[in-house]
């Protein structure tokens, strides 16, 4: 069990729950932080907060790799599950640490309470996601840490450090919104192969992730709207400008929509490549 858990502030908690290698502590730190934000038991900022660390903790394992080094295998045998269960766990530990950055780094930027509100339950239910994917990995005989991942998560956060309208842009309406794209097939392959707890797995972080790309939709036009710009330009001048990289279709259209990603905003970038 985690012990005591010190928050100094909103801020301070996000950058201790980023900075923490325990990922255990992390994860606990970042719903703690978030349940006594909800409550107003704590202020956005403090003076006595720690620095925001340019890398987010992390333990030994897994050995980071370029993308194009990690293994891709069968979801019909029980390694290549696996390794899509590992893969995830790495994706869903990066959303975390992802939310709480925009919480941390632009903690001073002029935005309404509930911005914090949104990504600090966008970062809690991260958090729940890596617990649940780790725990089906454990049921699996395997953990994460066990197979190599890749780092290209956060170097987009990284990219868009300085800018909170192009942050929106890059994680929430492209990263995230690509899992719409994509989990409803391995929810699908999964239950093809029988493994029927995965794929419920996958059924919580789908529901959930259509509700963090709207909370990115939701501030991105907010941002767009105070600064006089047309959401759907804005969302292709600022991927141009800092997406390495093409926008791959299939795209959930449906889900996309749902969220308040329409067509407009990522149809004319679909065949274009930044590299």
């Amino acid at each position: 069990m985690i012990g005591d858990l010190t928050i100094t502030s909103l801020r301070g908690g996000a950058i201790d729950a980023i900075s923490s290698a325990d990922l255990d502590r992390k994860t606990a730190l970042a719903q703690e932080s978030a349940t006594r934000w909800f409550a107003r038991r704590v202020s956005l900022r403090s003076p006595l907060d720690a620095a925001l660390p340019d890398r987010p903790g992390r333990p030994e394992k897994p050995v980071l790799t370029p993308p194009t080094q990690v293994e891709k295998r069968s979801l019909h045998t029980l390694r290549g599950r696996i390794a899509l269960l590992h893969a995830i766990a790495h994706i869903e530990l990066n959303a975390v640490d992802l939310a709480l950055d925009i919480v941390a780094r632009f903690a001073t930027e002029q935005v309404p309470n509930s911005f914090f509100d949104g990504w600090m339950l966008v970062a809690f239910e991260e958090a729940k996601h890596f617990r649940m994917v780790r725990a089906r990995l454990n049921d699996l005989g395997a953990d994460y840490g066990d197979l190599p991942a890749h780092d290209g998560l956060w170097q987009a956060a990284h990219s868009t450090r300085n800018d909170l309208t192009a942050r929106l842009a890059v994680v929430p309406l492209i990263l995230e919104a690509r899992g719409l794209d994509v989990t409803p097939s391995l929810q699908a392959k999964m239950r093809q192969t029988g493994d029927l707890e995965s794929a419920a797995v996958l059924d919580v972080i789908y529901n959930d992730e259509k509700g963090h790309v709207a909370v990115g939709a939701k501030w991105f036009r907010f941002l767009c709207a105070r600064e006089k710009r047309d959401p759907a330009k804005a969302f292709q001048e600022l991927v141009r400008a800092n997406f390495r990289g093409p926008l791959k279709p299939p795209f959930n259209d449906l889900a996309r929509a749902e969220a308040g990603l329409t067509p407009s905003f990522y149809r004319s970038l679909a065949s274009i490549s930044h590299a």
